[in-house]
């Protein structure tokens, strides 16, 4: 089974310098059609200006990613039942530049804040939510830079406990991300027992014959095969998600 999900049927949720462009229900934005993908919960885009970002909120028994498309993504985050309150050095803050690959593990807490960490340039991200395998753990972070890719285009940003490379996931996942020249085409063996989740945040592709641009999505369940990209003429940047099957 495959579906589709394009960029123009997503939810719109603005605010004060921001925007955030929702596949699935989350925060503000609820569609009963669209609540998820196994263990994918949310997968939201945000655009911010300079100074603008995501309020203070905060998460438990769910791991958060931050991947930085454009700009640079600054954030504070604390284990503690507030934010700010935790021992000094339980406090994490930083910069995540494009390119880069945020991980935090928010275990049983932890309050954060992502914003535009530039004084003149837009900031643009996607987060992603995931519900991992289980409750209570302790509070983690962790950062990617972006690795080389493998032979076959992909490259690993992210995978259970990290122990196949990238950053740790509490889940039974692998995270990838590409890029592709003008016209390349990248193909990615499936698992009819696995899930998949192919979001496009650049350029435009053919997928398995479908023309995708920029902020569209695929959702393959118990396929088999390959998945087949070929890159339009301005190249195209892809991430995908390998899941445990959802049902």
């Amino acid at each position: 089974m495959i579906i589709q999900r394009l960029s123009r049927e997503r939810g719109r949720v603005p605010a004060d310098g921001s925007d955030s462009l929702h596949t699935f229900s989350s925060g503000a934005y609820y569609d009963p059609a669209w609540m998820g993908f196994g263990a994918l919960r949310v997968l939201r885009e945000v655009r911010a200006e300079p100074g603008a970002g995501l309020a203070v909120h905060r998460h438990a028994n769910m791991d958060v990613f931050s991947y930085v498309l454009e700009g640079a993504m600054g954030f504070e985050g604390a284990a503690g039942s507030e934010f700010g309150e935790a021992a000094e050095g339980d406090i994490v803050t930083g910069v995540v530049r494009a390119g880069e690959l945020q991980w935090l593990g928010a275990g049983h807490g932890m309050r954060h804040r992502a914003f535009n960490a530039a004084a003149d340039a837009p900031l643009r991200f996607l987060q992603i939510w995931i519900q991992p395998d289980r409750l209570n753990a302790r509070p983690a972070y962790a950062l990617s830079t972006a690795p080389a890719a493998d032979a076959r285009g992909w490259a690993l940003r992210a995978s259970r406990d990290g122990g196949e490379g990238g950053v740790p996931v509490r889940q039974d996942l692998r995270l990838f991300t590409a890029a592709l020249a003008a016209g390349a085409d990248l193909r990615r063996a499936l698992d009819a027992g696995r899930a998949y989740w192919l979001q496009i945040v650049a350029g435009e592709v053919r997928a398995d014959g479908r023309a995708l641009a920029a902020g569209d999505a695929l959702g393959l369940v118990a396929e088999t095969g390959e998945l087949a990209l070929t890159a339009g003429e301005r190249g195209a940047q892809a991430l995908l998600l390998e899941l445990p099957p959802s049902g």
